[in-house]
């Protein structure tokens, strides 16, 4: 059977595209400026304070890493419990927690990223979260705030249906949905910045997963959904920025429940 049909598409797992690029024609290298390390938030959104989530994290875990990623699985069935705002820090932070910015173009986060580019946003589709309105909301790690985009009281729902009705989806306390802005990492690499990007996606939903075990808590990576749907949910263009992986989070559900 030929595979000529999958050829582009395995070209673009490897990094050949490296040696046809003049990285000195790239944004960075004609000393451009950089996009911004977070995306602007908009004025008349509500912001809310979350708690440190180092201190968070540190505290609340109940495993050591050994255990953590012993015990790593994928988690589709969740309770009704409510995660705390202190637990949702936690996991924003073991995400996309800032730990030192170098530069207005470059900043040093808890997960790793191709040249520190880090090209992606958090927003959550809040369900059961202590505190927090059900809707959407993105989290600004420079900040240390969340920005309420837009309520929702059937946001579970809306979210399940955007990734394609995936049943759990709705089940979860609150679902991850990162979005790419690939000009942060173009501006450095030029066209060989796509690869990377889905590469960093692993770092920060892996994280997660750890984070979550952590915490008593589950995830389940999501790669298929509904583009658009997923777009028009989180009110993001779909160009400049896009939907690129998602991960509904929610207590485990225990056998007796």
């Amino acid at each position: 059977m030929s595979n000529d049909r999958f050829t582009a598409n395995r070209t673009f797992l490897k990094d050949s595209i490296r040696l046809e690029i003049d990285f000195s024609r790239t944004d960075q290298n004609q000393r451009l400026p950089a996009p911004p390390l977070q995306k602007p938030c908009p004025p008349d959104a509500t912001r809310i304070d979350v708690p440190d989530g180092a201190t968070a994290l540190a505290r609340l875990s109940c495993l050591s890493m050994g255990e953590a990623i012993l015990r790593r699985e994928s988690v589709r069935k969740y309770s009704s419990d409510v995660l705390t705002l202190e637990e949702l820090a936690a996991l924003l932070w073991a995400t996309q927690g800032v730990r030192t910015v170098l530069s207005p173009e470059c900043a040093l986060r808890v997960v790793p990223s191709a040249g520190s580019r880090h090209a992606f946003e958090t927003y959550l589709a809040v369900d059961r979260v202590e505190g927090l309105t059900p809707g959407i909301y993105r989290y600004l790690p420079f900040d240390g705030q969340l920005a309420q985009l837009a309520s929702d009281p059937q946001i579970g729902r809306s979210a399940a249906s955007s990734c394609l009705n995936q049943g759990f989806v709705a089940n979860a306390a609150v679902t991850f949905f990162w979005t790419a802005v690939p000009a942060r990492m173009e501006w450095r690499y030029g066209l060989a910045a796509h690869k990377v990007i889905a590469l960093d996606a692993g770092h920060v939903c892996q994280n997660l997963y750890l984070a979550c075990v952590s915490l008593g808590a589950g995830t389940c990576a999501i790669a298929a959904y509904d583009q658009h749907a997923c777009d028009q949910l989180l009110g993001v263009d779909g160009e400049e920025e896009f939907t690129i992986y998602i991960a509904p989070v929610g207590k485990r559900k225990q056998a007796d429940q």
